[in-house]
């Protein structure tokens, strides 16, 4: 009886300083660095917390004078190498839908992970189990392993040769604590993930790029980079997901994966039946690229109810957090460019429409399923309106995606040979909140932070996209951070711009209570 009770008590204070583990490495990690990096640590910049300083009402806003950038440490990598399915895997050349191989979506995704240490785990190498277990992983997800090659009528094909794709291992001086508040972008990026001479390319390069650094303080940071005409993010999930399902043990994904990209072939007389106006093609000068500000803010519970209260109590009843949350950054986004009244500006944002086609597409399937749709409006009228207006708008765009929009859009590509997104007097909004990078476990636990690694990609504007991030502050509020790109001038008016709206729909909440 005493001998049980001795194993019960010695699992439950292993267990106990598992969790105590990774506090006590990082304060130990901390000790060990100058007062010259202590203090770069602690200055490490945190998002803007929207909305007005109001005592007792949880509105704080954060100082972002100092940029975590700052931070600098060393990494020392291997050699890159490539990675292949464990076993032999089929030779087949497969095709990419329209979806997959429109302009739009001809570059790289990077996204990145931070993970702390874990005691259960401090005998392992991150780096050596992600690596076998990709060999594992690739078996069932073998097209990663192979080549994208130039088609006939500019398309593009898979080529499933087996090859493999690119693996980096690496150490860094420096403890995850260091990073303070994670947010992009991340000091040292193209440190965390190298950029493998001659893999930039879309064509006849690997597919996907994996770094795993190890940090000082046993953590360690999961930096992806993967060919968007392979995946959109569910997908990118999906594979991660059945990479840290091997890496914890099991023999094969829980979810198959499901090519099938022919099920979004175009129809046979291809026609545009619905407008499209995220892709028209518009003329116009392209924001000077050498004076942009990069800038995130946090959105707590309080904020967004706020917003929606105020929706609610202009004449939109209920709207989701994506639209109000969305509105509002249009509305300031636009204030702050000094857009003309007259001028045309749309939002444009894409949507899962896995569930939107008939017949849905099948459970597993990991290629790009996403429609970008469009709400269009006058410069002048948006910011005349309220806030409901911006909402209904994006409400309306949202709902008009259907199988038939679907089909359009990829009959569009069909026609008129892919076009890119239009830019001009456009702001893309990307919400991948849903897609849940954070849960993403390789056995050492849940990320600190997951998902994208910056805001801007090489085929569109910088201060056309952002995203919203599912985000944990350093005070322990769950919230949506939003990383942002715009001129110097018009960041700072947009930041003013952001503590008078929240002022103005913090009077709603305030008014319910």
């Amino acid at each position: 009886m005493k001998c049980k009770q001795f194993y019960i008590l010695s699992f439950v204070l292993l267990y106990l300083s598992s969790l105590l583990y990774p506090l006590l490495v990082s304060s130990l990690c901390a000790v060990g660095h100058s007062a010259h990096k202590s203090i770069e640590a602690s200055c490490a910049a945190e998002p803007v917390r929207v909305g007005a300083v109001h005592c007792g009402s949880g509105f704080r806003k954060f100082n972002n004078s100092v940029s975590m950038a700052s931070l600098s440490f060393k990494v020392t990598r291997q050699p890159a190498i490539l990675v292949a399915p464990s076993v032999p895997t089929p030779k087949e050349i497969l095709y990419l839908s329209n979806l997959d191989d429109q302009a739009t979506l001809r570059f790289h995704i990077p996204v990145v992970q931070f993970y702390r240490s874990n005691l259960l785990k401090r005998n392992e190498d991150p780096a050596k189990v992600i690596k076998e277990a990709l060999g594992k992983v690739l078996v069932h997800y073998y097209p990663f392993a192979g080549r994208l090659r130039d088609a006939p009528g500019g398309k593009l094909e898979l080529d499933c040769t087996g090859e493999g794709v690119l693996f980096v291992e690496a150490d860094a001086d420096v403890a995850l604590e260091q990073f303070g508040d994670l947010q992009p972008p991340f000091p040292e990026w193209d440190e965390l993930l190298h950029d493998v001479p001659g893999s930039q390319s879309i064509t006849n390069s690997p597919l996907l790029l994996i770094q795993v650094t190890r940090l000082r303080c046993g953590g360690f940071i999961f930096a992806l980079r993967l060919n968007h005409t392979m995946a959109d993010g569910f997908g990118v999930v999906q594979l991660m997901a059945a990479l840290g399902e091997v890496a914890r043990g099991a023999a094969r994904p829980s979810v198959s994966p499901v090519w099938k990209r022919e099920t979004l072939r175009p129809r046979l007389k291809p026609a545009v039946n619905v407008p499209l106006y995220e892709y028209d093609q518009l003329e116009g000068n392209i924001m000077p690229v050498d004076e942009m500000s990069h800038n995130s803010f946090f959105f707590g519970p309080r904020e967004i109810a706020s917003l929606k209260r105020q929706a609610a109590a202009e004449g939109r009843v209920k709207c989701a957090t994506f639209e109000v949350l969305s509105a509002c950054l249009w509305r300031l986004r636009t204030r702050a460019l000094n857009l003309a009244p007259e001028q045309d500006v749309r939002f444009i944002f894409p949507l899962d429409i896995r569930s939107r086609l008939e017949p849905p597409l099948p459970q597993g399937y990991y290629g790009n399923a996403i429609s970008f749709t469009c709400a269009k409006t006058k410069a002048g009228l948006l910011l005349s309106k309220p806030l409901s207006f911006a909402v209904e708008l994006i409400n309306r765009a949202k709902t008009a995606v259907n199988d038939e929009y679907m089909r359009s859009v990829i009959d569009l590509m069909e026609l008129k040979g892919r076009p890119s997104l239009t830019v001009m007097g456009a702001f893309c909004v990307s919400d991948v909140t849903k897609i849940r990078f954070g849960d993403l476990d390789f056995g050492w636990g849940k990320a600190v932070y997951g998902g994208p690694a910056k805001c801007d990609v090489e085929v569109v504007p910088p201060e056309f996209l952002t995203f919203l991030i599912s985000h944990r502050s350093r005070d322990g509020i769950n919230g949506i951070l939003v990383p942002l790109c715009l001129p110097s001038a018009a960041m700072q008016k947009f930041q003013a711009e952001m503590s008078e709206a929240m002022e103005h729909s913090s009077q709603f909440l305030r008014s319910a209570l």
